[in-house]
Parts: C-alpha cells; sequence; structure tokens
C-alpha cells in the first residue's frame, strides 16, 4: 500500500508498505480523507512539538471498515472515523476520565505514525460510527472536537463574550462551538480574509484584526468596557499568546488550545489584578465527539463549507507546500484517497 512519509522537514517521501494485519483489539480502516491541519503543517515545517522524524502525518481520518470484530457493534462496509489520541488507561488522567491528556499518550501522525496510507490499524474502543455522515465530515468531527473541548474547559455560559483569537480551522470549530453553548463570538485574527470568513460564512457579527493599535479599543467598545470574559488561543503563535491576557476581562478565562515550542511569558500583575484563570485545553474526548456529530446531524454546523482547497493522495506531495501560504487563501485542505 502506498504511503506518505514526511522524512525530514519539508520534505515527503513515498514509501509501499504491507497492507497492515489486524491486532487482536484493533480495526481496519480504507482511508477515504485525509483533512490537514496545523499540527500536519508545523510538522512539515519542523516547528512541532513533541515530534520525530520519520514520521507518516495524518491525523483528521475518516474510512471504511475493512475489518472489525462484529460484537463491537461495528460492521464491515460502515464509514468511520476514530478517536486518534491513543491512551494508556492507567496513568492518573486516564484513571481520572481524561484520556485527551494521557501521561503516556499517542498521538496519530505525532507521536506515531498517522493516516497518510491507503490502510490504517486502530483501537476497537477508539472507532467513532459515522452516523449518515459523509467523509469530508467525518474527517473533520476531530478538529471540531478540539474547539468543543477548549468551550467545555472554559464552561461557557449564555450571553457572555468569548474573543477567539485565529480564525483557521481550529480556530473557526472553536468559534462554532462557542455559538452553540450561547456565547456572543468575536473573531480575530491578522487576515482580513479569514475574519470575512468568519462573518460571512459563519456568521460571525463582531471580528477584530489583531495587531492593529486600536485592537484592545475595539474589543472595549463591543463589550461595552467589560472586555472579554473568556479568550481562547487559536493560533499557536507565542506573540499572540503574550498579547491575550490584554483582551481579557476581570474574572475571566484565557484557555490555550494553540501550541508552540517556546515558553510564554506576560506581566504578572496584569494577570494577577484580574484573578484570571489560565488553562490548557489538550486534544477532544469521546463526549465531544458526539457533540460534534450531534451538531453536524442536526445542521448547525456545515464543516464542508471550511474546505477550500482539495488534493488527490497522488498529488499530494506537489500541493502540500502551498498550504502553508496564506495567500493561497486556505482554510481548510482535504486529500482524497481512492
Amino acid at each position: 500500500m502506498q504511503t506518505l512519509v514526511c522524512s525530514t522537514p519539508g520534505s515527503f517521501a513515498w514509501e509501499n508498505r504491507e497492507k497492515p494485519v489486524a491486532k487482536k483489539g484493533h480495526a481496519i480502516i480504507r482511508i477515504k480523507r485525509i483533512g490537514i491541519c496545523g499540527t500536519d503543517l508545523h510538522a512539515f515545517q519542523g516547528t512541532q512539538p513533541f515530534f520525530n522524524y520519520p514520521r507518516v502525518l495524518g491525523h483528521e481520518l475518516s474510512g471504511v471498515l475493512e475489518e472489525v470484530d462484529p460484537a463491537t457493534g461495528f460492521t464491515v462496509g460502515e464509514a468511520v472515523t476514530f478517536i486518534p489520541y491513543l491512551h494508556c488507561g492507567s496513568c492518573i488522567a486516564c484513571r481520572r476520565e481524561k484520556p485527551n491528556c494521557c501521561a503516556n499518550i499517542n498521538v496519530c501522525g505525532v507521536h506515531i505514525d498517522g493516516g497518510m496510507t491507503e490502510y490504517y490499524q486502530v483501537p476497537e474502543d477508539a472507532l467513532v460510527h459515522g452516523q449518515g455522515l459523509g467523509f469530508d465530515s467525518l474527517a473533520l468531527v476531530e478538529p471540531l472536537a478540539i474547539g468543543a473541548h477548549g468551550i467545555r474547559r472554559a464552561a461557557v455560559e449564555p450571553g457572555e463574550f468569548v474573543l477567539v483569537i485565529g480564525a483557521g480551522p481550529i480556530g473557526i470549530g472553536t468559534m462554532e462551538l462557542a455559538r452553540i453553548a450561547g456565547a456572543q463570538v468575536i473573531a480575530m485574527d491578522i487576515s482580513e480574509s479569514r475574519l470575512a470568513f468568519c462573518r460571512e460564512q459563519l456568521g460571525i457579527q463582531h471580528t477584530i484584526v489583531a495587531g492593529k493599535p486600536d485592537a484592545v479599543r475595539q474589543l472595549a467598545e463591543i463589550t461595552g468596557g467589560d472586555m472579554a470574559t473568556v479568550v481562547i488561543d487559536a493560533t499557536g503563535n507565542l506573540r499572540a499568546i503574550n498579547d491575550g491576557i490584554q483582551y481579557l476581562a476581570h474574572g475571566g478565562r484565557y484557555v490555550l488550545i494553540g501550541l508552540q515550542k517556546e515558553a510564554f511569558s506576560f506581566s504578572h500583575p496584569e494577570f494577577h489584578k484580574r484573578e484570571s484563570t489560565l488553562m490548557s485545553s489538550r486534544n477532544a474526548t469521546r463526549e465531544d465527539f458526539d457533540l460534534v456529530i450531534d451538531n453536524i446531524r442536526n445542521g448547525h454546523i456545515k464543516p464542508e463549507t471550511y474546505i477550500t482547497h482539495r488534493s488527490t493522495f497522488d498529488q499530494a506531495p506537489q500541493e502540500f507546500a502551498s498550504w502553508l501560504n496564506p495567500a493561497t487563501g486556505v482554510i481548510k485542505a482535504m486529500i482524497e484517497v481512492k
């Protein structure tokens, strides 16, 4: 089977590997869609933490079950996605029902090889029923679940102002789930075109261009002087993370979904005087996956609208570098596997 390997930063190589043979407790998926996210792009750039080369990328996946134990309730030929954060089940996080931050976690496409291949083996307990969704939507459940988890971490309440910094796929999904939670959502990004997408496709009323001298003033005007009670960074950009505290209301929560390699810092007095809550949000849980699927099925989220670029599996190595260029207008790239 054809497998695409990120051999070194900036370089892909094709390998012809043996089709996996299902181990006990595992299923085989014939991959149909591979969504490209920031993790994949950062890995290609060489800026992804927790990463070693060579590595097969890809964790936003959907496909058809080729082999599965029928006792699981899944059937051969069924369209599925899966939870790509493989946990140990015995560490302190797992015992406290937080498998998304397992101490021994293996994230597909990061710690272990991912799904840029024709057939992929996964634990049966990670499988997620397709519930009638198409392959595009199923591949996008995972990034939307990241946003769902961040909103749940923040305990977003109806009516409060939630500022999401970063209008990439993770930020967009976070905005969608904040809206569904009843928040008044504010989008911030350096890209005017991405902010236009938020207004036109997501119905986000309030948008702010990041880095402008009047960004703080604009936020104050939108919130009646209160600022945002929840600020969520979905950029993984060090400057954006460091600057985020200035947008936070007194008593507010600052949630870091985005990830980068360096140490972040901000003024202790500014953080302290607000009695701020700082938290990270890592990966997602089955509860988040289920919430996203429910909202796609009832029409509250239309993930196909995020897809701006497509590629066949064969052409993916030639197209991949272009998805790093903001000038291409990429929001979400999707690879189609025959």
